[in-house]
């Protein structure tokens, strides 16, 4: 006997095909369907251009960005303050490309009926690719609001936040076609409680809105420090204030905007977080003086949106990669995807990924119809209502699909353990779970007309007796007033499944719509793959299979 042929062990079996250059777009038929019910049909070329470039080379750069992370340069090599973070060619790949197709821009550029549900559905399809530019992406598009409250500062910036170029170099605005915009909020001492901000402003002329300032401060959490401008917060004489404080001064030298470190974070890993000194930072206020938190909410309430699709993107891609490996992986010489148990977790996941894409694209229609009062009502809610929901149900459903996946989802050649990382900082950006909570409370109870929206959105269960008795409840919960805040996140939870339902009712596929109501209306389970009997499994895994298309 040849020994030698007793040491040939190496043969690949029983393993799936790689799942490389997949048009993110085409593959996804709940996505495809919630595009056009939402009256996005008119940019499905588009949306599909950004697909093939989703799965393919944005994947990989997605890759070689977390591996590559940016790395910090205070200095130049003759002494001379930088301020410089440096990225690998990937990052700026995914940048450009973003940029270039119009995700921070679109709705604000061609503001017509879908155009919020497009733009939401390719950075639904970017954030699969790598979430961590995201960030950036997110916060430059979220400016715009709180830019045009100040017209003559939205004439000087706007044109080049809305721009469809991409400019990384370390330079003033004037000489750059395209700009991106980050946020200065976090200090050390106070976290959310953003009133307790010690950064002082102190005014160069008249002061007031429009007006230049020299702010002195130091911030814990400044996102993205490498965009070309900030808009934070600091006290005046009149109070808590917003500016707008760009990287260099009119003179094109670099503003007393000084990094003092890169925060090591669990995830996010290709995207820079830092620490940020004021020392005299020149900056301009935006909106009125002393109403800074007002001023500045109006793009959180456009971050806190996007942490709403981020979520749901990274859901996707698990279950994705999931389904994908369970399709051409056998176990005791049957597929695994055939198996009844391994079916009702890949089902039951499939069912939380399109409820909250359904959810996510629901606010993408309201925001493209917020001239109704109805519409801008559910934004007002709902903003608060998905971003802590679907946030929250993100990391436990992405550590189920790499569950389904075993050994193979935990190594980091898979892209689980990235979505895993990634998936709490969507919860805690922006205002962690308790947050949204009360705030939950706060737009139900001081704000008029948001309850009679929410419920008249709900329809009173549009005749599914599952739904009407759960809004029933609702009700009942919401005219007990005792302990209102202790009871916040129950509440909370109970409007969005509420929602959920309601949409997927409404959507008209009762394979998707039944077993939602059933799992999470008439007998939730405690994890995910507790689906009771008559669910659909195939259905639901033939409607989300990146196969299916």
């Amino acid at each position: 006997m040849d020994i030698h042929s007793l040491a040939e062990t190496h043969q690949v079996t029983n393993q799936p095909p790689p799942l490389e250059g997949l048009n993110l777009y085409r593959c996804d038929l709940p996505l495809q369907a919630w595009v056009r019910h939402y009256g996005a049909g008119w940019a499905q070329m588009r949306i599909d251009a950004y697909g093939a470039l989703a799965g393919g080379p944005l994947m990989e750069a997605g890759f070689l960005a977390n591996q590559h992370k940016p790395v910090f340069h205070s200095h130049d090599r003759y002494g001379h303050r930088i301020d410089l973070v440096e990225f690998h060619p990937a990052w700026h790949l995914l940048m450009r490309t973003a940029i270039e197709h119009g995700i921070p821009s679109l709705p604000w550029r061609d503001p017509k009926p879908g155009a919020q549900v497009a733009r939401a559905a390719m950075s639904y399809l970017h954030t699969q690719a790598e979430p961590g530019s995201g960030c950036p992406l997110t916060m430059t598009f979220a400016s715009v609001p709180a830019l045009r409250l100040q017209p003559e500062l939205a004439d000087v910036w706007l044109p080049k936040v809305l721009a469809t170029e991409y400019d990384p170099r370390n330079v003033g605005m004037a000489h750059k076609a395209g700009v991106t915009l980050g946020m200065a909020m976090t200090e050390k001492q106070g976290g959310t409680d953003v009133r307790a901000n010690t950064t002082r402003a102190f005014p160069t002329g008249v002061g007031g809105p429009g007006q230049a300032y020299e702010l002195v401060g130091h911030k814990w959490f400044c996102s993205a420090p490498m965009c070309d401008a900030f808009l934070t917060l600091a006290q005046t004489e009149h109070g808590l204030s917003c500016f707008l404080l760009p990287r260099h001064r009119p003179d094109d030298s670099l503003n007393a905007f000084q990094i003092q470190r890169l925060k090591n974070k669990l995830g996010n890993c290709s995207n820079a977080s830092s620490e940020v000194e004021f020392r005299g930072a020149l900056a301009w206020m935006l909106g009125e003086e002393g109403r800074g938190v007002a001023t500045i909410i109006e793009m959180v309430a456009m971050t806190r949106y996007d942490c709403m699709i981020g979520s749901s993107a990274l859901m996707r891609q698990a279950l994705t990669q999931a389904i994908h490996h369970c399709a051409h992986r056998q176990v005791s010489g049957r597929l695994l995807s055939e198996q009844p148990l391994m079916q009702n977790v890949l089902a039951d996941l499939a069912l939380e990924s399109e409820a909250a894409l359904a959810l996510s694209l629901r606010m993408g229609h309201a925001l493209d119809h917020a001239d109704d009062d109805h519409q801008a009502r559910f934004i007002r809610l709902v903003t608060a209502v998905g971003k802590y929901w679907i946030c929250k149900r993100a990391p436990a459903m992405i550590n189920e699909a790499a569950e389904c996946m075993g050994g193979a989802g935990y190594i980091e050649d898979s892209i689980l353990p990235r979505l895993y990382r990634e998936a709490p900082v969507n919860s805690i950006w922006e205002g962690s779970g308790n947050v949204q909570c009360l705030d939950v409370l706060r737009a139900l109870s001081r704000e008029p007309g948001i309850a009679e929206a929410l419920f008249a959105e709900l329809d009173d269960g549009r005749g599914d007796a599952d739904l009407s008795r759960h809004v029933l409840q609702l009700k009942q919960a919401f005219s007990d007033q005792d302990e209102l805040p202790y009871r916040a996140r129950q509440l909370t939870e109970d409007i969005a499944v509420a929602l959920q339902a309601r949409l997927l009712l409404d959507a008209g596929v009762p394979a998707v719509s039944d077993a939602f109501v059933v799992s999470r209306l008439r007998s939730p389970a405690r994890v995910y793959g507790g689906l009771p009997r008559g669910v659909d499994c195939p259905a639901l895994l033939a409607r989300a299979a990146p196969h299916a298309a």
